[in-house]
């Protein structure tokens, strides 16, 4: 299974008809916030593949199309926010839930504190531990926007991480955890590091992961 992450930044060498030519092949599409739907609702167009999302904090409620619509969602794409779902392509079956937002740092949509961000991570619980009974695992990949708690955090507080994505990774083991939240300017950057068994993918702007491979 191949995967096609994006997040934070239209790319303007993906917004074209030609990524059909460099990622026609990938089997799914995960949005890890931050992108217009617009964007999302492009690739989905052009790939022809199936496309989850979660929010950013910068995501707005409702977005304006060109033809003067008003749309709370992408057309053609499938928001995963609070939800577990299986997801089966080439073969290859990923257990995927969905957390997006940032921390809490002012009055905008899409910021949780770290108390709520917990209570998210509770409420999914019955649903990870059904699959461990259906599937014999919790979890293969979690998609947020924000990073871990200590991992990728961008140095201010708006980017702090998560702690209860930490928890997430010390109980239900997934295989991968990708973000997006914490923009990359340098070659140096450190945007995968492995957390016990699970490892912790930067997708800023974009990432093409083959499930079942080890990056770190």
């Amino acid at each position: 299974m191949k995967i096609l992450a994006l997040s934070d930044e239209v790319v303007e060498s993906l917004y074209r008809p030609e990524i059909k030519d460099r990622f026609g092949d990938v089997d799914l599409i995960l949005g890890c916030g931050d992108l217009p739907f617009f964007y999302l609702e492009f690739m989905v167009t052009i790939l022809g593949k199936p496309l989850y999302y979660v929010h950013g904090n910068h995501d707005k409620p409702s977005q304006y199309l060109s033809d003067g619509r008003i749309i709370d969602r992408a057309e053609g794409c499938e928001s995963i926010e609070d939800r577990v779902l299986k997801l089966e392509a080439n073969g290859a079956t990923a257990l995927v839930a969905g957390l997006g937002g940032s921390i809490r740092y002012n009055v905008g949509p899409h910021q949780y504190t770290q108390a709520e961000m917990h209570a998210r991570v509770l409420s999914l619980s019955p649903a990870l531990l059904g699959n461990r009974l259906r599937y014999g695992r919790f979890l293969d990949i979690l998609i947020s926007h924000a990073p871990p708690w200590g991992i990728h955090e961008s140095g201010d507080f708006a980017h702090t991480g998560f702690q209860a994505f930490c928890s997430v990774m010390d109980r239900f083991r997934p295989k991968y955890l990708l973000h997006g939240h914490s923009h990359v300017y340098r070659n140096d950057a450190v945007t995968a590091t492995r957390y016990k068994d699970t490892q912790v993918l930067n997708v800023y702007p974009y990432r093409l992961i083959e499930f079942g491979k080890n990056y770190v």
